[in-house]
């Protein structure tokens, strides 16, 4: 989905967040895109995936748009902050995640912006 097709703004921003090791990142990127990032391009109004590599470990980032709860309760099921691991997420990851945080956007130029 897309904000300028659809005439959606979104309000709220899912954020996840997970660690592999630095020998595990460049595979686990790949992964993460094809079963974590594409369902969410074709839900979302916007997604961005992040990644920071750091000496022996890498952090991802990923950040989702929606244009309000419900929206997002649509993809996420009835608990948007409960996690829905991937398959191999035990695998790749140095410790699951608990938890994702939801965030209002209370400002927002440029690509989302007005």
């Amino acid at each position: 989905m897309n904000p300028s097709s659809s005439g959606a703004k979104p309000t709220i921003a899912r954020i996840w967040r997970g660690r592999t090791t630095a020998a595990k990142a460049d595979e686990y990127a790949e992964y993460l895109y094809e079963h974590g990032i594409r369902p969410l391009e074709e839900k979302a109004l916007g997604v961005q995936l992040l990644r920071e590599d750091r000496e022996a470990e890498s952090e991802f980032v990923t950040i989702s748009y929606w244009e309000n709860v419900e929206a997002m309760s649509r993809f996420a099921g009835k608990d948007p902050r409960r996690i829905h691991h991937l398959d191999r997420d035990p695998e790749f990851l140095l410790e699951l995640p608990k938890g994702v945080q939801i965030l209002d956007i209370g400002a927002s130029k440029g690509v989302f912006g007005t």
